[in-house]
């Protein structure tokens, strides 16, 4: 018996015998908003991300700021060229072995989508933004976000996604407080994350 079969038999026992599924299941919840990119970056913000609002020329700028002086940084076999500052030395993901990744300086890649109400950015592994590892191992993830991509609910996000690709959730950096309520940041991921939304 697998654990599938337990659960749905407890299922089954606790709602006794001919018990149905509404039929059609109830979706009358709010599905649509205006997205609110001010709404994404308090969000983004109340999590501990730091966000900057730059526009796309700016990217390279606003990256070198934020790494350490010649730094090195992974980035996506399709991420933007024109987005890396030339001081900096980028390591393109051609299969790279973790070891490499997690000696990185941090990692720099696009995004999927961004959902406003939850401040959630939405990675799903297309070339500009890699394999899910290269935003789990470096201590920092920049990532770029455009204002296209931002929506306001989870339902809206769902629509734009694939459900077969990997899709990664971030809300803020990497943190747990599963130990007697104390914050420790970096135990599942970067510790530090940086949003650049660009209008």
């Amino acid at each position: 018996m697998t654990s599938r079969d337990l659960v749905l038999g407890r299922l089954r026992a606790a709602l006794g015998v001919g018990a149905q599924a509404p039929t059609p299941v109830p979706r009358d919840y709010r599905r649509t908003a205006d997205a609110d990119l001010d709404q994404l970056a308090q969000r983004l913000t109340d999590y501990r991300a730091q966000v900057h609002r730059v526009p796309e020329a700016a990217v390279a700028d606003t990256i070198a700021d934020i790494l350490p002086t010649n730094g090195t940084i992974v980035v996506p076999p399709g991420l933007p060229p024109g987005w890396l500052p030339p001081a900096v030395t980028a390591l393109s993901d051609d299969g790279l072995d973790h070891a490499r990744i997690g000696g990185a300086d941090g990692v720099v890649t696009a995004a999927a989508v961004a959902v406003a109400q939850t401040g959630t950015v939405i990675l799903d592994g297309s070339p500009d933004q890699g394999r899910r590892v290269l935003s789990l191992l470096p201590d920092l993830h920049i990532c770029v976000v455009r204002a296209d991509q931002v929506v306001a609910t989870v339902p809206e996000a769902i629509a734009r996604l694939t459900p077969q690709r990997p899709l990664t959730w971030i809300s803020g950096p990497s943190a747990t407080s599963d130990i007697e309520l104390i914050r420790v940041e970096g135990v599942h991921g970067p510790r530090r994350l940086h949003i650049l939304l660009l209008p």
